[in-house]
């Protein structure tokens, strides 16, 4: 199982390193700890600054983001932006390259003792972007905060806008960009009062023109992103995605996303497509598919990947994402491998907790916890889809012929769910290996099925599916052809039920769970495995020789 350790070994290295280090040691940007080779400092004030200034004091700031957006920046200088102050319209960054030892850095400045603290404000209202990052290398953001809320005078050659968009030109090439402790928010195509057509949340990603948080788009294959780090930024209010990553035959790489908010976005919080060898840790995404505008989308999952490879989403929340198909809490679109779920907390999400669609390879759900997940209903509320604990799915777009996915491991996660959700399984037949194993379904109301049409009619010449804990028999669905071949019965007894933190969901029942695992192995015909495997659970307890049952190992 060990096949592609390295790139995401690098990464959970890099981030472990950063996170060791305090906020002072990586983000202060005070004169005294820097010397005088590190470059030229360059002030941006909109008020009290001249764009005939030289811009190389805080007493002699140019006025405009316009102006600093014409600064040649080399190795090692500094454009500072008055903190506490509106900045009016878009900053391009284009061809900027410092070197690995000597960044160039975006960030504030306190003009005044009372702005200390306070993040530079770019209201980038009308704009195609509040940041463009095209071309550039080692070059890190941070103490920004960005607006972009419709528009004053609509410009038809626009056909989105983005608080932060990082691209390339045909052969541009992208590496080493930081953006840190920034706010993106309010971030609209439309004016406020628009309302979208309601037919549009029917489609796959949406039909008009949209406003996303960060974007980072690389449409040409002879272009490449790689080695960018999103930390510790806040993310609220977006009429589509709030991190959305779009490459072309995985010219994305090397992302860690980490310590980030994303809240109430009309579509996805985050989205990777056509991207490779990524982390995605310690992140809380809640409220996707918002609808609390009428210009936002209306759906989304808290996280999904499409054509992606290599991929580690662990130690994530993902809370109450809606939308009337798909909204789960994470999910793993088609065309993917090795893309590992793990040590998350998913809760109240409408369209459940596991979904892996279709030509998938060798991906997992391991070691998360799911609170109330799959509790949308189809017909109700004009949701087309069932909300599902688990579902496979052969989906590879319309059109197309299904392919189920192949290799799928689904093991040690606790699942709870309250008596008036229907608990509901869609494994499509055709699924190629699978593997569920040392799971507690804790399921106190009803099970059943969805996509009936397309369920397994057999059972699967690959699949093991033993050694999980029920509440009670009727919460595997009898209909299912495939059934745990070694089931245990039983009431864990959760420390709180329907509370809000993993250790909520210690069993205290600790003789029906402790131990009582079963190691997990490749599946017979599995030549890869699993990227990487697990020596912990969700809250860091190593797992013994033989593990216990769901995400949480009991002392």
């Amino acid at each position: 199982m060990m096949k592609y350790i390295r790139p995401v070994l690098v990464l959970i290295a890099v981030a472990h390193i950063l996170s060791s280090c305090t906020k002072s040691e990586t983000d202060s940007i005070d004169e005294e700890m820097l010397p005088e080779t590190m470059g030229t400092d360059y002030y941006v004030h909109p008020t009290m600054g001249n764009d005939t200034n030289s811009g190389t004091s805080a007493d002699r700031a140019i006025r405009t983001l316009e102006k600093a957006s014409q600064i040649a920046l080399k190795p090692g200088d500094r454009l500072l932006l008055a903190a506490g102050e509106r900045h009016i319209g878009t900053l391009e960054l284009i061809g900027i390259r410092g070197k690995p030892d000597s960044v160039i850095t975006v960030s504030a400045f306190a003009p005044t003792a009372d702005k200390k603290g306070e993040q530079a404000h770019i209201d980038a209202k009308g704009e195609a972007q509040g940041v463009l990052i095209r071309d550039c290398q080692h070059i890190h953001l941070r103490e920004l905060y960005i607006t972009a809320n419709g528009y004053n005078t609509e410009n038809e050659d626009l056909d989105m806008r983005c608080g932060v968009l990082v691209t390339t030109s045909a052969q541009g090439h992208i590496e080493d960009v930081v953006l840190s402790d920034m706010t993106i928010r309010d971030i609209f195509f439309e004016n406020p009062g628009f309302v979208r057509d309601p037919d549009d949340v029917n489609s796959a990603n949406g039909t008009g023109a949209y406003g996303y948080g960060i974007r980072m788009i690389s449409n040409r294959a002879t272009a490449g992103i790689k080695d960018v780090r999103i930390e510790d930024c806040h993310i609220v209010n977006i009429e589509h995605t709030g991190i959305r990553l779009t490459g072309t035959a995985q010219n994305i790489s090397d992302i860690v996303m980490t310590e980030n908010q994303v809240q109430r976005t009309g579509g996805p919080g985050i989205q990777m497509s056509n991207t490779r060898d990524a982390h995605i840790v310690s992140n809380e995404v809640s409220y996707s598919g918002s609808t609390d505008d009428g210009r936002k989308w209306g759906r989304g999952s808290g996280l999904w990947t499409w054509s992606a490879s290599r991929i580690l989403i662990e130690k994530n929340r993902f809370l109450y994402a809606n939308g009337p198909g798909d909204s789960a809490g994470a999910h793993i679109d088609f065309n993917c491998d090795n893309v590992i779920m793990q040590y998350n907390f998913s809760a109240h999400n409408a369209g459940g907790f596991c979904e892996i669609l279709g030509n998938t390879y060798n991906c997992a759900y391991r070691y998360n916890i799911s609170v109330n997940d799959g509790h949308r209903v189809n017909g109700q509320g004009g949701a087309f889809q069932d909300g599902k604990i688990i579902w496979l799915s052969g989906h590879i777009g319309s059109g197309s012929s299904r392919k189920p996915p192949m290799n799928t491991y689904i093991y040690n996660n606790t699942i709870y769910v309250r008596p008036d959700i229907v608990a509901r399984f869609a494994i499509e037949d055709g699924t190629d290996g699978l593997l569920i194993a040392n799971n507690i379904f804790h399921i106190v109301g009803e099970s059943g099925t969805s996509e009936n049409n397309r369920m397994i009619k057999k059972r699967l010449d690959r699949l093991f599916f033993s050694n999980n804990l029920f509440l009670k028999a009727e919460n595997w669905p009898s209909i299912f052809p495939i059934e745990d071949s070694q089931p245990i019965f039983g009431n864990v007894d959760f420390e709180t039920i329907g509370g809000w933190q993993i250790q909520h969901y210690l069993p205290r029942n600790k003789a029906l769970v402790k131990g009582k695992g079963i190691p997990i192995t490749r599946l017979e015909g599995d030549a890869d495995g699993l990227m990487l495997d697990v020596i912990h659970d969700i809250m860091g307890e190593p797992i013994g020789t033989m593990p216990g049952l769901g995400a949480l190992e009991v002392k």
